[in-house]
């Protein structure tokens, strides 16, 4: 008989990313205790002409959590860590697992100001989700997440056992964060421009993304990540070939009127590759447009 206990698991941060991840659990009978700033009674996910909804509600008020729990997915953007700063000291205990569902490769060093040192996974997540008016979550491919391969990041995976979210456990996981924040940082130009992946078939727009995903991955070697030569045109292709009405999470910050996730997209390679000596010219003059985007004034 298996009288393994199953894990006690919440979702801090119910947005597109949050709500896939939750679909995937209540899929699966793992409904999470769903955390976050907006009361709802259920959340919802398109998958193509299938619907998942999710049983709520929405807790607003960490003051209310009876306990700790197993393992929480951080699922807020990094302009939102401070404001998350309640639901994980309300949410974790000495055994806590957090599983950071966050771009960059910084995803740890804010996070950790906020929760119990040693017990932080990062994540790379892979799958594109867009946020609809309604409030419901569409989702745009299969569901996919990187982790290292570390004991913690273990448990994270077994939460996800046997859902439509495949877990990689990954020897390389350094170089996977680096090529996901490549890919992330070339969607800052969809943010200066206001414009989805169809604009990556420009033959200008496409030569721009290239030199700027090759100095992106001229930082990133300087950091001794090992990247192929490949990748630049890998992701460039990707944006390509997706409809050309995909959009991505920055944008939608941006048609939105929200803070935007300038720095840990596209500043932290301007940042480091000055750190490194590293020419980083293209970034250089994106950077401040997005940050201007961003914060304004004006």
């Amino acid at each position: 008989m298996n009288t393994t206990r199953a894990a006690s698991v919440a979702v801090v941060g119910p947005g597109a990313i949050g709500t896939a991840i939750a679909a995937a659990l209540h899929e699966a009978g793992r409904t999470p205790l769903l955390c976050g700033r907006t009361p709802r009674e259920r959340l919802t996910l398109h998958d193509g002409d299938r619907l998942v909804t999710v049983s709520g509600p929405v807790r607003v008020d960490p003051a209310q959590i009876a306990g700790t729990v197993d393992l929480v997915f951080l699922a807020v953007k990094a302009t939102q860590v401070e404001a998350a700063k309640e639901w994980l000291a309300a949410l974790s205990g000495p055994k806590t697992v957090v599983c950071v569902l966050q771009n960059g490769v910084e995803q740890l060093e804010g996070i950790a100001l906020h929760a119990r040192p040693g017990r932080f996974v990062p994540a790379v997540v892979w799958f594109p989700v867009q946020a609809q008016s309604d409030g419901s979550v569409r989702l745009r491919a299969d569901m996919r997440l990187s982790l290292p391969d570390t004991p913690h990041a273990r448990a994270a995976a077994q939460a996800l056992q046997g859902t439509r979210c495949r877990v990689e456990l990954a020897t390389n996981f350094r170089a996977l964060v680096w090529r996901k924040l490549l890919q992330n940082a070339v969607a800052g130009l969809m943010v200066l421009t206001q414009r989805r992946s169809g604009m990556f078939g420009r033959t200008d727009i496409a030569e721009l993304a290239l030199a700027y995903l090759r100095e992106c991955l001229a930082v990133a070697r300087a950091e001794g990540v090992e990247l192929d030569d490949a990748a630049p045109q890998e992701i460039l292709d990707k944006f390509q070939s997706s409809p050309a009405d995909m959009g991505t999470s920055i944008l939608t910050d941006r048609e939105a009127g929200r803070p935007l996730e300038w720095d840990i997209r596209n500043g932290v390679v301007a940042r480091r590759g000055r750190a490194l000596g590293v020419p980083t010219p293209i970034s250089d003059i994106l950077v401040p447009l997005l940050a201007a985007a961003s914060d304004g004034p004006g």
